[in-house]
Order: C-alpha cells, then sequence, then structure tokens
C-alpha cells in the first residue's frame, strides 16, 4: 500500500481523525471548519496557511487512496470524515497517537501520551509503548522509531503516512515559560470557540434555508 502523503494531506487526514476524537459532536467537517482545523495555531508543528482549495486538492488525494470521504451527514453542506478505522482496522488508542504524530510530527512516548489526553486518556507510559509496538509491527508498518538524538534521553517516534522521515540533527526544545504555556493553552480556547462558531454560522445558514423554502411553499 503506497503512502507518500505530501504536509497537506498528512495535515487534512490528522484533523480529520482528532476532530473525530476531540471534538465529535462537531464531527464530520464541513469544508469551512476542516480549514479551520488546519490552519489552528495551537496542537499543531508545523503552523500552516492553507487556502479551501489546498484542502479540497489534499481531500481528492485521500479519497482516491481510500484515507478520507464525504459523508451521508451533510445536507445543506457537504461534510467529510477520515476512513483509517475501516480501511486500516484501527482502534481510538491507535488513532490518538497517529493523530499526534500526522499533527505535530516526530515524538516521545511521554510527549504523546500528554498530548493525546484530549482524545484518549492512557493509563500510562507503557499503554502508549503498546499502542506504539503495535503500528510498528503491523505487516505494513505505520510508525517508526527515530535514532535517538544527541542530547536527548529518549526516542522519538514517526508516522510512516509520508515514507521514511527524514531524520536531521535538532536542538533539545526548552520547556516553555508559565506564560507562554498560559497563552497557548488560551490559544487552544480560541481554536476551539472559532470552530464552534463557524459550526453555528452554518447551522443558522442552513435553518434560514429550510425557512425560506417553507415559506416558498404559502406564497
Amino acid at each position: 500500500m503506497k503512502m507518500n502523503l505530501n504536509e497537506f494531506e498528512v495535515r487534512v487526514l490528522g484533523c480529520l481523525v482528532e476532530k473525530e476524537l476531540a471534538t465529535p459532536e462537531y464531527y464530520p467537517l464541513t469544508l469551512n471548519a476542516l480549514t479551520a482545523a488546519c490552519n489552528q495555531r495551537s496542537n499543531r508543528d508545523p503552523v500552516l496557511s492553507m487556502e479551501e482549495g489546498d484542502v479540497v486538492r489534499a481531500l481528492d488525494s485521500l479519497r482516491g487512496r481510500g484515507f478520507a470521504r464525504q459523508s451521508a451527514e451533510g445536507v445543506r453542506a457537504m461534510k467529510y470524515c477520515h476512513c483509517l478505522t475501516e480501511k486500516l482496522l484501527l482502534e481510538p488508542p491507535d488513532l490518538a497517537v497517529l493523530a499526534e504524530l500526522l499533527l505535530r510530527g516526530p515524538q516521545t512516548v511521554g510527549e504523546l501520551r500528554g498530548r493525546a489526553e484530549r482524545m484518549r486518556p492512557f493509563a500510562d507510559l507503557a499503554a502508549v509503548e503498546k499502542v506504539l509496538h503495535d503500528l510498528m509491527e503491523r505487516d505494513v508498518p505505520l510508525v517508526t522509531r527515530l535514532p535517538r538524538q544527541p542530547g536527548r534521553k529518549e526516542n522519538r517516534f514517526a508516522h510512516l503516512f509520508s515514507g521514511e522521515p527524514a531524520v536531521a540533527a535538532e536542538e533539545p526544545t526548552p520547556t516553555p515559560e508559565a506564560a507562554r504555556r498560559q497563552v497557548m493553552a488560551e490559544n487552544e480556547r480560541l481554536d476551539r470557540l472559532e470552530a464552534e462558531v463557524a459550526s453555528l454560522r452554518e447551522e443558522v445558514a442552513a435553518l434560514r434555508q429550510t425557512m425560506a423554502e417553507f415559506r416558498a411553499q404559502f406564497e
């Protein structure tokens, strides 16, 4: 099975998986909501600036590979969802780990456990390690362990949806200051609110259209 997804395809796929687990009430996603998710400032590395056309092209490619599809739930506006559960026979813990790797790139076991908490709680590091082991031992591996970098105590893991990752030297990332962590949390809350507002606007527009059609029957 060929993967080799590009940067935009990886981001779209990661967002679809993330939103299904983190905010199921807003899933499947409209094109507008999916574009906003792809361009979030929090929980993303790198931060991207994707146009709706970029998202459409990525969706078309993912649909051709059987990784995404148009949802039957879209009535007034088309909605999209991923197909990884059916296509690759993945469970929620697998999806949570993969979503983090797709959205943020290579990470340690500890980073994955902490960041995946919003999608799927893990009892301990051993639970994350088991998921990673299972994903690496599949007939077609979905995850690989990267060589330990100088100055780092732990190995990082990366997804294989874009093929074998290039291993580059990297400076250790310092722990964010308290003020920066607060700003990051505020940005994450703002992103969630923006997604909710976008969804509510679409629902209001659909209701207005329905009312207009209803009134037209009596004119």
